[in-house]
């Protein structure tokens, strides 16, 4: 089987979790192959590929607009393959949130016409380094409004690496491998 693990990133962990599927998924035996869907100078090869794992951070209340072009430009070739998306939000990294996070992937499927065979919500982090002053009030005073964490902290992970394994555990325990097909 190849994957071809495709991920956006604003920050940073988006693409630290691309990473980590892409070990993960070489120690279950997979082949893949690993593209920055919002590099405009990488051709991204669909070809030999059987499975496409998806991943993308969550700001402003949706994944990046490129991203979401790329998922529409590609729709057909996506189509006939095994898709999981792996939603990166903050919003996933807190129970009371866990319903926003799924709103924010239920617009972008909308947006894109794109239903992936599976879907997570994957905790992301705060990068205090990286943000801006708007960008810092923004996390403190909207994003993790009234919940357990103050930026003020410092930089914080909230990726349950655990879970994300398990989710990539059980898509691969669903996808028929090239000798199934």
């Amino acid at each position: 089987m190849t994957a071809l693990i495709l991920y956006a990133t604003h920050e940073g962990q988006t693409g630290k979790i691309a990473r980590f599927v892409e070990t993960e998924l070489r120690k279950a035996g997979v082949e893949t192959r690993l593209a920055d869907a919002l590099d405009t100078t990488t051709d991204i090869d669909f070809a030999g590929v059987d499975t496409v794992i998806l991943a993308a951070p969550v700001h402003e209340r949706r994944h990046p607009k490129l991203f979401e072009a790329f998922l529409t430009a590609q729709q057909e070739a996506l189509e006939r393959r095994r898709t999981l998306m792996l939603s990166v939000s903050l919003s996933a990294a807190f129970p009371e949130g866990l319903e926003e996070a799924e709103e924010y992937l239920i617009e972008m499927k909308m947006r894109c016409r794109f239903d992936p065979d599976a879907e997570a919500l994957v905790a992301g982090a705060v990068r205090t380094s990286k943000y801006d002053y708007f960008a810092s009030q923004l996390v403190r005073h909207v994003v993790l409004r009234d919940r357990d964490y103050d930026p003020a902290q410092g930089e914080y992970e909230f990726t349950d690496w655990a879970a994300l394994r398990k989710t990539l555990s059980d898509f691969l325990a669903t996808t028929p491998t090239s000798q199934d097909a």
